[in-house]
């Protein structure tokens, strides 16, 4: 459930970061980022379906099923740092700024 919220809040940036259009900043690198996460996320579901398909009990598939874990979890981690650098960069949608209020003291 995890990959599915963060690959919601991935195509949730996504958008915000193309609705803010090129004049933003960081916008070719952001797009960038969001895209290889995005597909990522989409690889690393493939190989947890695959791995799960798969006997462990079967001694002949458990060096295969041990090299799809070791795989999925290189790529969860690279995917965890590409979205530490897209939350760095700040793609969050731009939203008209609250009013903010101040009271007097006298």
């Amino acid at each position: 459930m995890l990959d599915v919220a963060l690959f919601m809040s991935n195509a949730t940036r996504l958008k915000a970061v193309l609705e803010q259009g090129p004049s933003s900043h960081y916008y070719a690198a952001l797009i960038s980022l969001i895209s290889i996460s995005l597909l990522l996320q989409v690889v690393i579901g493939v190989l947890l379906v695959v791995t799960a398909r798969l006997n462990l009990n079967e001694v002949e598939k458990q060096w295969r099923l041990n090299q799809l874990n070791n795989a999925t979890t290189i790529l969860v981690f690279i995917t965890v740092v590409i979205n530490v650098f897209i939350t760095a960069f700040g793609a969050h949608k731009m939203g008209f700024p609250t009013a903010r209020t101040s009271r007097s003291l006298l």
